[in-house]
């Protein structure tokens, strides 16, 4: 025996140690190399239907694919952004067809559920897989098994093949939209400040919305500051309203936003120096520096390696208005007019307030809503004297009296510009009427 002979205890937990080692690289190697791509066909053309749904579900109703991207920051490897049953599926094979050699190569994935799937039965996952190392394939089929005929299997390309250079510095990823959403004003107000901040990309992850809403959104996108991104996630799973699961029979959290945000990342990382990650009715407002560019800079030079910069949310209750910036022509739009809500709740004692991000999006691995789940670099919680998150909703804390408020009038600093740009929206849009 390898141990044969050691008397001391010493020498025989090295000896145990030892072969312990051996044995978990071994391992390691026979699991690296089961996942290495194998050719299983040869001469063929590549064939099978492209898949143009947002969410495509496969065999079974488990699976469902959103995007595939190529991902080289450690291995060639092409990352499925998806959503499966964290229990139920155990295997799941990526398909490629190289054109330049007509082969098909398998490589069995590796299925990582994110950790923060709040109890539902489904959770966002990235499935990986290693690509040939001879081929740069376009395309890719996901399928339960190593076997069968890829022409009857969906084709997904490949996004990021190629890098790009930076086509805008800020793109706001929104997710989801729905509930037949129809806080217009709102909407367009949060779109204008976003652009006066520095944004030129702002995407939308749409269930659904109002009809008037629809007449914004055509609007933004015609513009080109807006892409809307289809979201039919309850065609397939039971979706929740909450973010948590209540043992309620639905299938996944808060209409899948942590797949989309993470869908939104991959979609945007190599186009955009910094993706945001907030709500509609979220605007992070700078205090002390003019606008988001300005502001990025300065803390990049303040946190050199940090690639996620975390900001506190601060709840502007819809209930507590100011006679302020009563615009009559805006009273027939739905939605809250934000310039009239100037009075924050108070931080309460014991209670974290949630954060919203700017992320480099190059740097992180998976996202969840309030903070990354793995990244390259540190994440940095931004001071409140610096930034915070302007939120205008419904109120957490109550009725508070307005002498419990602090008012912070910071969003009236963009007052005329905003004014200004909203009206010119609504003009265009013709949801504005005379005084």
């Amino acid at each position: 025996m390898l141990c044969a002979g050691k008397k001391s205890y010493f020498a025989a937990a090295v000896c145990i140690m030892t072969v312990t080692s051996m044995l978990a690289v071994s391992y390691l190697k026979l699991q690296r190399l089961s996942h290495q791509p194998k050719v299983i066909q040869e001469g063929r053309r590549c064939r099978g239907k492209i898949a143009i749904s947002t969410i495509t579900p496969l065999e079974g109703n488990k699976t469902f694919i959103i995007s595939p991207y190529f991902d080289d920051r450690e291995n060639k490897v092409t990352r499925v952004i998806g959503i499966v049953h964290h229990e139920d599926v155990k295997q799941l094979y990526c398909w490629f067809c190289c054109q330049v050699n007509g082969k098909i190569y398998v490589s069995k994935a590796k299925i990582d559920v994110h950790s923060d799937r709040f109890g539902f039965p489904y959770g966002a996952t990235d499935i990986v897989c290693l690509e040939p190392k001879n081929c740069d394939p376009t395309h890719v089929s996901i399928h339960q098994s190593p076997y069968g005929n890829i022409d009857q299997l969906p084709r997904f390309e490949i996004k990021n093949r190629k890098p790009e250079t930076f086509s805008v510095d800020f793109t706001v990823c929104i997710s989801a939209m729905f509930g037949n959403y129809n806080n217009v004003l709102q909407f367009i107000q949060s779109m204008e400040m976003y652009k006066i901040l520095g944004v030129q990309k702002v995407v939308i992850y749409k269930n659904n919305c109002s009809h008037l809403m629809e007449k914004v959104l055509k609007f933004y996108i015609e513009e080109g500051t807006v892409e809307v991104i289809p979201w039919p996630i309850n065609s397939h799973l039971r979706v929740s309203y909450s973010w948590r699961f209540l043992q309620d029979g639905t299938h996944i959290g808060y209409y899948g936003q942590i797949t989309a945000l993470n869908d939104c990342i991959y979609r945007n990382m190599e186009r955009s120096k910094f993706v945001v990650l907030n709500d509609a009715d979220e605007i992070i407002l700078p205090l002390k520096h003019p606008d988001w560019k300005t502001m990025m800079n300065s803390l990049q030079k303040q946190n050199p390696g940090a690639s996620v910069f975390l900001f506190e949310n601060h709840i502007f209750p819809e209930t507590v208005s100011s006679h302020t910036f009563n615009i009559s022509s805006w009273n027939t739009v739905p939605g809250v007019n934000i310039l009239q809500h100037v009075y924050r709740e108070p931080v309460r004692n014991k209670v974290t307030n949630p954060r919203k991000m700017i992320v480099d999006p190059r740097k992180v691995i998976q996202t969840s809503v309030h903070s990354v789940l793995r990244a390259y670099g540190k994440s940095v919680y931004v001071p409140m004297d610096v930034a915070l998150i302007y939120h205008c909703r419904k109120g957490l804390q109550g009725n508070l009296p307005r002498e419990s408020l602090i008012r912070d009038t910071t969003l009236w600093r963009y007052n005329s510009s905003l004014i200004t740009n909203v009206n010119k929206v609504l003009s265009q849009t013709m949801l504005q009427t005379q005084n």
